[in-house]
């Protein structure tokens, strides 16, 4: 039987972060293409290249043994950090050029601000994940609610944009969303600037749970949309592998406060 020791603890977590960020970081690369207009050739050749870069990491991390040496797991993870890092600073011109008025299509730009603070998001988890400098659990627990609050209210925000006006059920729901998880990351915010002395065991604890309920009900309602979309149900501009990506991203959240969860339960 496998012994489970901290080089373990290092290959899985490695692995499992790239696993589901490079298929992310693909997937962004193609909506960004969609985005574009026609005569934007330049930019479509760089989002397809990068779409190529980590369509191969995937399956560099998927091919992975369970047993592979730690040390290759590290060269990996710097190998991925340089991609990472590449596929940030093209998102973040990208944004440039569109708010300069530099080129038209159909990007929002806060969708890509949106996709290039998940770039910074997986870059940083790989530079903890190497130095072996990951966050304690009190400052864990704030920092990842933090930062997928607000990718959570992102999506509500997009999904009421894309869907068509005449589902007016569904672009109210969205808008609910948006304003709940407005607030939730205004409170986590508000307990961020409250440290050290808001990280007591109760307050984490509730939050934790609070934000596990709204999350669980949101996960809920883009899994419903996903499935409408893919039954042509309703009318939308939303690309059926939109409404799954933006449903494994809340799916990843809710096992991240999941996880928190049972820290905090077995946490002295």
């Amino acid at each position: 039987m496998r012994r489970y020791n901290m080089a373990d603890v290092f290959v899985d977590r490695s692995l499992e972060e790239i696993r589901f960020w490079s298929r992310i970081m693909k997937e962004h690369s193609l909506f960004l293409k969609l985005g574009f207009n026609c005569e934007d050739t330049k930019l479509i050749e760089e989002a397809d290249r990068f779409y190529s870069i980590f369509e191969e990491i995937e399956s560099q991390a998927l091919a992975f043994p369970s047993d592979v040496d730690p040390q290759r797991i590290y060269d990996f993870n710097q190998l991925v950090h340089n991609a990472v890092s590449y596929i940030w600073a093209f998102k973040r011109k990208v944004l440039g050029l569109i708010i300069q008025c530099k080129i038209g299509g159909n990007n929002f730009p806060l969708l890509v601000d949106h996709v290039s603070r998940e770039a910074a998001y997986f870059r940083n988890r790989l530079e903890q994940l190497n130095t072996g400098n990951l966050d304690p659990l009190p400052d864990a627990v704030i920092n990842e609610n933090v930062f997928f609050l607000r990718i959570m209210a992102d999506h509500a925000k997009f999904i009421n944009h894309l869907l068509d006006p005449s589902e007016r059920k569904l672009v109210d729901q969205a808008r609910e969303f948006s304003h709940d998880f407005d607030q939730l990351l205004f409170q986590a915010q508000d307990l961020d600037s409250m440290r050290p002395q808001s990280q007591t065991k109760p307050l984490l604890n509730q939050f934790v749970d609070q934000n596990r309920v709204s999350v669980r009900q949101l996960r809920d309602f883009k899994k419903t949309a996903r499935d409408l979309i893919e039954e042509c149900k309703i009318k939308s501009i939303i690309p059926p592998l939109l409404a799954d990506h933006v449903f494994r991203e809340a799916s990843h959240f809710l096992e991240i406060l999941d996880a928190f969860e049972i820290s905090l339960t077995h946490a002295k």
